[in-house]
């Protein structure tokens, strides 16, 4: 048997430097490099090893470890999980940082490889710097963390544990059903270890990411059920993305004349003028989508997790008689609802059920409603695209017991801007080309986008909604312009999600990747500010207001930021903008830099876009002093009641 003499972290390069994929006959390099953010428990090894022979490795250099991790995600998203970077930390809080993007990653089956430093296995200094030392189990460290939020964790305390190790990384990473964040934690003093590392371990690994086929019993299931319906609906996931089956899916819905509503993960997948696309379905949906949800027999997931957003928290699918075909590569997933199971690829599953469908016979009984809601959309659409605000003609939409006058008048003396979040969706949506991405993650903006906003290319609407994380947003924008560099990339981002994190604006501008960071600032959470005020509460907490002197309370005035100064600071070019001609010379400017941009939008508070006969589960007081909460309170048990239960 030959061996290579290598340390740990050498042997861990050479390792990622020779892993391939394998999808519908084509091999492509799996990891493209790694970000890094050096650090005592990482720089003499991994980084010793990257500096001495990365191969083909790119490694690139982050600011923020959750920053950078969420770099990564975004990268692998758009590459629809076939590419990755890693990403390496030191010990301690560095490794901590990346703990929300290891739940991120893992709840949006993203693949995700983190390779934090870890204290000596030794134990021979410790407590080591930033270690934690926990009295009952000296065998605990930071990254023992990592466990709750990673699909597969691993330790390696040994030199030829790394062998097993990667393997079984790998296993995760390029498993469709499975896949997530995986953590492989490497003590500092192991990193630089040395070990005869036989060169099977290091040669060319090709793993394939299969098409599983549905077995002939789950087709049978499956046609019975739906020769047996009405009115079914497709509900597209991101899996019909993973699995490249949107043009299968177009097919299926043509030829029985079933609509399709779209999940955020989904979004894109197909044009949204598609006429048999109806849009965002669920508690974030649109009007259309919702409209034909509630009448719907049948709803053929694929590839979708049916969080309680796409299901408005199992409330939307109101017909007595619906039942639930589930096409998922996953079998968790595939259970959910009481559904039908067909564990399978996507892809293969609709070209065989459309064969045996066909031969049936079979047409949906919709009739005239698909185009009539999509009607009916398209005015809703033009009418909030058209929004805009003066004292004279703007009516509020919903009541929310707040003076919202006064408010208004306050922001606009302070900022001089009447631009409303609708508004400003609809020239953005206008102006934007058809192969221009937009990024998102969190806030109003994602509940905004999937009611209203028109994707007139494929692909290009990649939001991250199965943890809603902020500060994802300008991070995995980046992630997203590594993955397509000459395509131009849109970040649509609040001021409070900024202001959580956007610490690889800083590598774009290092990188020469350029971004467009679209930024709305309303001095406000508005999402959670309208969650409180639709639930019976006051504004607590949720506007960026200074702290008032006589009350002692957050309700003094609201709180300006020059998000533009602070760009600029970066390097970026900047635009400050309180009107729509200000906003259109911006996007058109913008499009001619070469390097970082951000928009500064001043946009008034409460101005996006509410639901359409949608509702959602969230947790309202039982007991309360309030006559408002009490009444939302019943509110909630009477949709409990109308609600799915499991």
């Amino acid at each position: 048997m030959k061996t290579i003499r290598l340390t740990v972290a050498q042997a861990l390069v050479k390792f990622l430097d020779n892993q391939y994929v394998e999808f519908d006959g084509k091999q492509s390099k799996f990891v493209e490099g790694i970000f890094a953010i050096f650090g005592h428990g990482n720089v003499l090894g991994i980084g010793q090893a990257l500096e001495q022979d990365r191969g083909d490795l790119i490694v690139r250099q982050g600011r923020n470890e959750q920053g950078m991790a969420h770099v990564a995600i975004g990268f692998a998203k758009q590459h629809m999980r076939k590419k990755i970077y890693a990403c390496t930390s030191s010990v301690g809080p560095g490794a901590a940082n990346m703990i929300t993007a290891a739940a991120t990653a893992t709840a949006n089956r993203i693949p995700l490889l983190l390779l934090p430093g870890d204290v000596f296995a030794t134990r021979q200094p410790d407590p080591v710097l930033q270690q934690i030392e926990q009295s009952h189990n000296l065998s605990i460290s930071t990254n023992d963390a990592f466990k709750a939020v990673s699909k597969y964790w691993d330790r390696v305390s040994r030199p030829e544990q790394l062998m097993t190790a990667c393997i079984n990384a790998m296993r995760v990473l390029t498993d469709p059903a499975e896949t997530g964040a995986v953590t492989i934690a490497l003590p500092q003093d192991v990193q630089a270890e040395a070990y005869d590392f036989p060169e099977y371990f290091l040669q060319k690994r090709v793993h394939r990411i299969e098409r599983t086929p549905p077995t002939d019993p789950m087709l049978q299931q499956a046609l019975q059920l739906i020769q047996n319906k009405k009115k079914p609906l497709i509900v597209c996931g991101g899996g019909v993305r993973y699995s490249e089956a949107a043009e299968q899916l177009k097919i299926f819905a043509e030829t029985f004349n079933i609509p399709f509503a779209e999940t955020q993960a989904g979004k894109s997948a197909v044009v949204s003028d598609y006429p048999l696309n109806v849009g965002g379905v669920g508690e974030t949906g649109c009007l259309s989508a919702n409209l034909l949800a509630k009448e719907a027999d049948l709803i053929i997931g694929v590839g979708t997790r049916y969080t309680d957003f796409t299901t408005s928290s199992k409330w939307i699918f109101q017909n007595p008689d619906v039942e639930f075909l589930n096409i998922n590569i996953a079998r968790f997933d595939s259970y959910k609802l009481d559904g039908v199971q067909v564990v399978a690829d996507a892809k293969e599953t609709l070209q065989k059920l459309t064969a045996l469908l066909a031969s049936t016979g079979y047409t949906a009984q919709w009739g005239e409603q698909i185009k009539q809601a999509k009607q009916q959309f398209t005015t809703e659409l033009e009418r909030i695209y058209h929004t805009t605000y003066t004292a004279e003609n703007f009516i509020p939409e919903i009541d929310d017991r707040l003076d919202r006058e006064k408010v208004f008048a306050e922001f606009i003396q302070l900022t001089k801007s009447c631009l409303t979040q609708s508004r400003v969706l609809g020239i953005l949506n206008e102006t934007l080309g058809k192969d221009d991405i937009i990024v998102g993650a969190a806030g109003s903006l994602p509940g905004d986008l999937q009611r209203a906003w028109q994707s007139k290319g494929v692909n290009t609407y990649h939001l991250e909604y199965g943890y809603s994380c902020m500060g994802y947003e300008v991070n995995a924008s980046l992630g997203v312009k590594l993955a397509e560099p000459h395509r131009e990339v849109y970040t649509l981002v609040g001021d409070g999600a900024y202001m959580m994190l956007h610490s690889e604006l800083v590598t774009s501008v290092q990188e020469h990747k350029k971004i467009n960071v679209v930024l709305f600032d309303n001095m406000t959470n508005g999402c959670i500010n309208n969650l409180q005020i639709g639930h019976g509460m006051d504004s607590f907490g949720t506007e960026f207001r200074f702290r008032n002197e006589q009350s002692h309370q957050l309700d003094g005035g609201f709180l300006p930021v020059d998000f533009a100064m602070n760009a600029a600071s970066y390097g970026c070019k900047t635009y400050r903008v309180t009107t729509e001609e200000e906003l259109r010379f911006a996007l058109a400017d913008a499009k001619l830099q070469t390097v970082s941009t951000l928009i500064d939008i001043k946009i008034l508070p409460k101005t996006m876009i509410h639901g359409y006969g949608s509702w959602w589960h969230v947790g309202v007081a039982e007991v309360s002093e309030k006559q408002t909460i009490q009444e939302s309170y019943q509110n909630a048990v009477q949709h409990i009641n109308e609600a799915r239960r499991y």
